[in-house]
């Protein structure tokens, strides 16, 4: 054990500081990213969503940087990482929608004007909606329909379509009346 902490003492106190600084730095980007979620409205929960999308980015990164670390080679990482993309890029083309849900979900978080509680109308020519928000998923918004019907609306398509907002924070206005 003493043989193997000498050995390699260089690439330990190396990976201590990448550790520390990606926890230091993620730890900043997710309170940035719940404070732009406080600011503009949104749940906590879908903070949280971003900051775990944020925490699985770093590892992938912790883990690039560990093998330059332990002095793996260039081409044997780009062999690696090559490999798993092919396996991944071929997986997630075989479920783009759902990817493109997610990115959207992330892109509303930043920049979505509309609120839980807001009414809105989606102008689809095939099956227009006009609804009050209830939730903000990862993969689609739950809206709620004056009949009271539940619709689920995938996010990549909200992004895509004309939406109108007709009355702000209805779903208080309800529940107060």
């Amino acid at each position: 054990m003493t043989n193997f902490l000498e050995n390699y003492q260089t690439e330990l106190i190396y990976s201590a500081i990448l550790l520390v600084i990606l926890f230091i730095v993620r730890t900043i980007i997710v309170i940035s990213v719940k404070r732009i979620g406080k600011r503009s409205g949104t749940t906590e929960a879908r903070a949280n969503l971003i900051g775990r999308y944020v925490t699985v980015v770093f590892i992938l990164i912790a883990l690039l940087i560990e093998a330059f670390i332990l002095g793996f080679e260039t081409h044997d990482i780009t062999l690696v990482f090559s490999s798993v993309f092919a396996v991944i890029g071929i997986g997630l083309f075989a479920i783009w929608s759902i990817l493109s849900n997610v990115t959207s979900g992330v892109i509303m978080f930043f920049s979505f004007p509309y609120k839980v509680g807001d009414k809105i109308k989606i102008h689809d020519k095939d099956y227009p909606v006009e609804a009050i928000i209830e939730d903000i998923r990862a993969f689609q918004l739950i809206l709620r329909e004056d009949n009271g019907d539940l619709v689920t609306y995938p996010n990549n398509l909200i992004l895509q379509k004309a939406v109108t907002l007709i009355q702000k924070d209805a779903l208080n206005d309800i529940n107060t009346n």
